[in-house]
């Protein structure tokens, strides 16, 4: 059975799904979820994730909910396809440092970066006001963090080492709405993070997603 993917292509939780499956090429179909209609908070869709929200994900009988999670499935499940470098190896000390950066990731990068995805991007789509306030202290706390990753990002290519992983594709669709904001700066002012946010949103596993949500503008 295919694997498929429920939700929307404008939720970076979706997005971050599929920049795995195209990393390992394996074929998927999404399953759009109108969520300004409130399809995520349904009986069906609540089968697959109980706390309505996307994405939901099936590969044949296995359902699973949180996109870093899936990921990390994807990664061990399909460990021969595509992008080998994405696989968790036996290993210990190797994956040591990958295992810390997704932490960062989704302790440290994710609340701040979110915020300002929500209030310079979500918001003026959805004809609301943004709060300066709110995006100035969360500027403030995103740069403190990115100083950490200019410190790490001197010292190797990518998060976890000279490898492409888990640890940097996670960050890829907050990078990639923020790019297009004032945001942009608290990146651009940090050349070696400006240098990695260009490397990993240029990868073709990532254009791909990017075609896929031009094909479902609303």
């Amino acid at each position: 059975m295919a694997i498929k993917v429920h939700g929307s292509v404008f939720s970076p939780a979706v997005l971050r799904v599929f920049a795995c499956l195209n990393e390992k090429d394996l074929e998927s179909e999404y399953v759009e979820i109108n969520m300004r209609a409130g399809e995520h908070k349904k009986e069906s869709f609540l089968a697959l994730n109980p706390f309505g929200q996307v994405p939901g994900f099936e590969d044949g009988d296995l359902k699973l909910f949180e996109s870093r999670a899936i990921n990390q499935y994807i990664a061990q499940a399909y460990a021969d396809k595509g992008n080998q470098q994405l696989t968790f190896v036996q290993d210990a000390k190797k994956m040591g440092p990958v295992y810390v950066w997704m932490e960062v990731e989704a302790q440290k990068f994710d609340p701040p970066s979110s915020k300002l995805v929500f209030e310079l991007s979500v918001k003026p789509l959805l004809g609301m006001n943004t709060d300066d306030a709110v995006v100035a202290e969360h500027e403030g706390k995103l740069g403190e963090i990115l100083d950490v990753y200019e410190a790490r990002l001197g010292q190797s290519k990518y998060l976890a080492g000279d490898c492409f992983t888990l640890a940097d594709l996670n960050h890829l669709p907050a990078i990639n709405y923020l790019m297009g904001t004032t945001a942009r700066k608290v990146f651009d002012a940090r050349p070696h993070v400006s240098a990695w946010c260009a490397d990993i949103l240029a990868r073709p596993a990532w254009a791909k997603v990017l075609a896929l949500q031009k094909q479902h503008p609303s």
